[in-house]
Formats: C-alpha cells, structure tokens, sequence
C-alpha cells in the first residue's frame, strides 16, 4: 500500500510539473517571464501553442501512466482555446446612426522590397483614408503615389535614421482635406501624426513598433508604453502599424487599457496572422493592427497579400460620430 499511495504522489508530483512546463511558454506572464527571451517570442504564437498542446495531450492519453498529465494539459490547453475564441467569434456591431466611416490600411513595405504596383492596386481598390507604411521611404512612398495619381493622394515620410526600417510613410485621401504631418520623437522608429483638415478632434497616428529582439526587449516595451499613453489620452484616436506585438503579449494589451482595442478581434478577424506572410496561415501571427479609442465602432478587418513583403496588408473600416470629425 505504501509503495502504491509513493507511486500516485510522485505521478500527481511528475505531472503537475509537466503542467508547469508547458504552461510557461504559453502563459509566462503568469511566471513574470513575458518580457524574458524567449517567451517574449514564443507567445506571439499562443494560439498555435494551444493547438499543439491539445494535441499532445491527447496523444498522452494512450498510456495510462501519463493520463493524469494528460488531463492536466487538455483542461490548460481548453482554457486557453475559450479565452482566445472570441477574437474569431465576435461579431461588428451595427454603426451608429449619424456617424461617418473611416477606411486604414497598413501595410509594412519590408525597406521598400513590397511591389509597389499591388500596394497601389490594394489602395485603388478599398479608397483608404489613411495608408500607414512603415519601412517605406521617400522613393518607395512616390512610387506608389506615381500609380494613384489621379486619385490625388498626399504623402509624408519621416525617417529618423539611416536604416530603412525605420522609415514610415503615411498616404492621406483628399477626402481629408488639408490635414498637417507631424513627425514626432518618442519611439524608435518614430511616429507620424496626422490632424486637421475634415479630421475634426480625430487624429491618426502611423506607428511602428520596434520587435522584441532578445536583445532589444526593453526598447519594445518602451515603444509600447508611448501606445498607453495615447490610449488614455481624450482625443479620438486611430494608431495604425506594424506593432509587432499580438494580443498574447501583455505589454500590448496593458497598452490598449480599457479605452483602446484592436479592429480585427473585435470584428471577428483576430486570428487572421499577418506575418510572417511567406508561411502557411495558420503559423502566423497578427503583428498589424489597427488600433482605435472607444469612441470608434469597429465595422470590418481584411487582409491582402502583397508580393515582396513578409506581412500582409491590412484594411480596416471603423464608424465614428460625427461630433468627433
């Protein structure tokens, strides 16, 4: 009896720990392992994670001897399933009445190695508003606007410093009316801010977050701290970009706070991974957002191919009140 009461102790021991391992790469924050390479990274990809551990514990569940960690890891795994499942599930709610519609699109031109004529193609087709790109520098930015010239996009490109990753472009529609460019400091790549014009108090804001490299988590975080302060900020606000952050990260969604969120989970889309886009779709995570402050109502997310560039291009569509434009 005594070496079977040992026997189930060390099996509930053996496998509360094995619950522990796969639980901190899927869920560090709760070990205060988010921002530590290589959870920093590997989280982006929890959805995949949980897709993986599920399936493992049910391979576990043929031998009797790992049953109980088996059990353990499909109650994690479903858990994390029910939480992520309304990113896809969620429907847009019908937009206000009285209000007016904005179109963003973002797409990350890779230091201008995107094929301009399908950047221009995706433009033409969906009338965008603003057009955020980060890595596209002046001649990238211009080449696009050569293909659109009788739809009279204005054009602004800040770039902070010689790499071309750090350059960001911004294509505004006429449509906006004499808006101002303001190229600002604060992040590591730099942010434009567009307002003015037929905006009203509404301001938009090309970002693009500097990725969480093992050696550069500190300046991701950084960037994401300059996002929580626009997001609790008054104006009515619209940050599009590359942010190289998902909702898995928790820096991002302590970002966000209560008065931002993101388009696409809350249309149903936050699951569609815009990177890297040369893989399969369902490796991929969402690193392009369209972020928007509550007095924004989410109405559609869409994603295009862009040959030349490991991310997709992103088309969101949000209604806001008229008192705010």
């Amino acid at each position: 009896m005594d070496n079977e009461r040992a026997w189930l102790v060390r099996r509930v021991v053996l496998s509360v720990l094995f619950l522990v391992v796969v639980a901190v790469p899927l869920y560090p924050e709760l070990f205060g392992l988010d921002e530590v390479t290589p959870f920093a990274q590997l989280v982006a990809f929890r959805p995949q994670g949980l897709a993986v551990a599920l399936v493992l514990a049910l391979v576990m569940l043929v031998r009797r001897g790992w049953r109980l960690a088996a059990a353990l890891v499909a109650v994690l795994a479903l858990t994390g399933a029910a939480l992520t499942a309304p990113r896809q599930f969620s429907d847009a709610r019908p937009a206000p009445a009285g209000s007016r519609v904005l179109t963003i699109m973002v797409a990350n031109l890779l230091g201008g190695g995107a094929d301009a004529g399908a950047v221009a193609e995706v433009i033409r087709a969906r009338r965008p508003d603003l057009v955020s790109l980060p890595e596209a520098p002046v001649d990238v930015r211009e080449e696009i606007r050569a293909q659109l010239q009788d739809l009279q996009y204005r054009g602004y490109t800040a770039q902070p410093s010689k790499a071309v990753e750090s350059a960001t472009s911004v294509l505004v529609s006429p449509s906006l009316g004499p808006v101002a460019f303001r190229a600002e400091p604060g992040t590591a790549f730099g942010h434009i801010i567009v307002t003015g014009g037929n905006l009203g108090e509404i301001r938009l804001i090309a970002y693009h977050g500097f990725p969480p490299l093992p050696d550069a988590v500190t300046t991701w975080k950084q960037d994401l701290q300059v996002l929580r302060r626009w997001c609790s900020e008054d104006p009515p606000t619209i940050v599009a970009g590359d942010f190289n952050a998902t909702l898995d990260h928790a820096d991002f969604r302590h970002a966000l706070g209560g008065n931002c969120r993101s388009v696409a989970p809350a249309v149903g889309g936050g699951l569609v991974g815009t990177w890297p886009a040369d893989q399969p779709a369902v490796v991929r995570a969402q690193i392009d957002h369209v972020v928007v402050t509550r007095q924004f109502q989410p109405e559609r997310f869409t994603t295009y191919a862009i040959p030349g560039t490991d991310h997709r291009a992103v088309v969101a569509t949000v209604a806001a009140p008229m008192t705010a434009g």
